[in-house]
């Protein structure tokens, strides 16, 4: 299944992509720092001390970091957590432009390489992310960490729709891309929220939903979609009663 190919092709890039979550504090507060580094030591503040760091001053004085070189690259805790985001997006892109085949794709399976490689990405991370969207309550209800990623998300949805090759910029004539592309995150944000209660192995039935929601949603645009949504209603429901 190509689908599958995809997803370990992309994984094997990955793996050799950097883990956010990892920084040594400097040992000199003169050593250069980067915004990689003060990103990566609040992550560890975070699952370390298991609560979200809000005052600059301590989280600098922890890690060894002058305050004005932290305002060089952010300018609030807050900015920290929306850059977290835009990070693992870039690293998504990043690890996706480095396939030469990726131009090549249908629509559909770049739709599955985005979500594939971003959910692995954030798979590296899981512990980070489940606790900021999950154990610390404060779940998807409070997306104002994600208002960059959103942006980028759907900016790169709809540079997917532009360069369609497949006829998917035919067949949204009747839709604007800026709909497609915020059902395109709304669809991305019902993903995140199964990936984080999922307790399959290797998060495999993520696997399986992605792939039947991105079949849904680009069969939308053909003319027998309801095939699609039933199986993934079907599953869904399976899921729901286990």
């Amino acid at each position: 299944m190509f689908q599958k190919y995809l997803k370990c092709k992309f994984v094997k890039r990955i793996k050799t992509t950097i883990v956010m979550a990892t920084a040594r504090k400097p040992k000199e507060k003169k050593e250069l720092i980067d915004d990689n580094q003060i990103i990566a030591l609040y992550m560890n503040d975070v699952l370390e001390n298991n609560h979200n760091t809000r005052n600059v001053f301590v989280f600098c004085k922890n890690n060894g970091i002058e305050e004005a070189t932290f305002y060089s690259f952010f300018g609030s805790i807050d900015a920290i957590k929306q850059s977290i985001w835009t990070k693992f997006f870039e690293n998504a892109v990043a690890t996706i432009e480095k396939e030469p085949n990726y131009i090549g794709y249908s629509d559909k399976n770049k739709l599955l390489t985005l979500y594939f490689t971003l959910f692995e990405i954030l798979t590296l991370n899981r512990s980070y992310v489940t606790y900021v969207l999950h154990e610390n309550k404060e779940g998807l209800k409070h997306l104002k960490q994600l208002k960059h990623l959103r942006i980028q998300f759907k900016d790169f949805v709809e540079g997917i729709i532009e360069t369609s090759t497949s006829g998917m910029g035919s067949k949204l004539a009747k839709v604007t891309k800026p709909v497609f592309s915020e059902g395109a995150w709304i669809q991305f944000l019902f993903l995140l929220k199964f990936w984080l209660e999922d307790n399959s192995k290797g998060f495999e039935k993520t696997d399986i939903v992605i792939e039947k929601s991105v079949n849904t949603v680009v069969d939308l645009l053909d003319t027998k979609p309801f095939e699609n949504l039933i199986d993934l209603g079907k599953f869904l429901w399976k899921e729901r009663k286990m």
